[in-house]
């Protein structure tokens, strides 16, 4: 029950941000996981459902304003229950940036993973408490001034 990977993607395919968790891939598969999965995502309708198999993962994604979230998982996942994961996450970032946008994730990119890291422990989810989450990330900006 893990979280193989996590892309953070716009609508014209370009990765904004791209995380793997136990996964010993190199970085020419990665690319061409990478570039499959996001193909596939962009290229389904706003009719069809929000998961779908790709080799051995199940992929599940979220479109928030120009924004997809893209979450490759084993097979046996709960795809709802990674689906609320998404959203608690992008709600988080919410909370965090004020109405986070594609320009937050590229001019703050070590602040989204540190949000990851809070919520992900080596692909499994640990917490999704909005104020637990978001207490060491405040904690953090007031050591750095």
């Amino acid at each position: 029950m893990t979280v193989k990977f996590m892309f953070l993607v716009n609508k014209q395919g370009q990765t904004r941000m791209a995380k793997y968790f136990t996964e010993t891939l190199t970085t020419e598969e990665r690319r061409a996981l990478e570039g499959e999965v996001v193909r596939k995502c962009l290229s389904r309708t706003d009719k069809q459902c929000s998961f779908y198999d790709h080799r051995q993962y199940k992929i599940i994604y979220k479109r928030y304003a120009s924004l997809f979230f893209m979450v490759g998982v084993d097979d046996e996942e709960n795809e709802l229950g990674i689906l609320e994961f998404i959203h608690c996450f992008v709600e988080i970032l919410d909370k965090h940036f004020g109405q986070v946008c594609e320009l937050d994730i590229m001019n703050e990119p070590e602040m989204v993973h540190y949000i990851m890291d809070e919520m992900l422990i080596n692909g499994c989810i640990v917490d999704t408490n909005k104020t637990n989450i978001l207490e060491p990330v405040q904690l953090l900006e007031q050591a750095m001034g």
